[in-house]
C-alpha cells in the first residue's frame, strides 16, 4: 500500500507550488519552502536548503510574506529535498488561548 493510498483525509494538490517558510518556534532560523499538496492533516513541502541540523519536533510553516497566516507543526518524513509534516491541532474549545501545552498530534 502506497503513502497516498494510507492517507486518511484528501488532499488538494497545487498546479504551481506556493512559496512559504519553515521558522523555528522561538524564530532563531527561517527556510524557504514550496507546499506541494496539503490536507487538514498534514502537507508535503520542498525546502530549498539544509533542513539538518534543525529542531523539526515543532516548527511553524508560514504561509504569508506578514506572518499573520501560520500553521504549526511536526515533521512527519524526509525523502531528498520533500518533507511531510504533520499540523498539530489545537485542544479545546473554538477561541481558547494558544499555549504551548495546548497543542497535541
Amino acid at each position: 500500500m502506497s503513502a497516498a493510498e494510507r492517507r486518511q483525509s484528501r488532499r488538494v494538490v497545487f498546479e504551481h507550488p506556493v512559496t512559504a517558510q519553515l521558522m523555528a518556534i522561538d524564530g532563531t532560523w527561517r527556510r524557504e519552502c514550496s507546499i506541494y499538496d496539503v490536507s487538514e492533516e498534514g502537507a508535503k513541502l520542498a525546502v530549498g536548503s539544509s533542513i539538518e541540523g534543525l529542531q523539526l519536533t515543532e516548527f511553524f510553516l508560514v504561509l504569508s510574506s506578514t506572518g499573520l497566516a501560520y500553521r504549526r507543526c511536526k515533521l512527519a518524513w524526509v525523502n531528498g529535498d520533500q518533507i511531510g509534516v504533520t499540523f498539530l491541532k489545537l485542544r479545546g474549545k473554538k477561541g481558547a488561548r494558544r499555549d504551548r501545552d495546548q497543542y497535541v498530534n
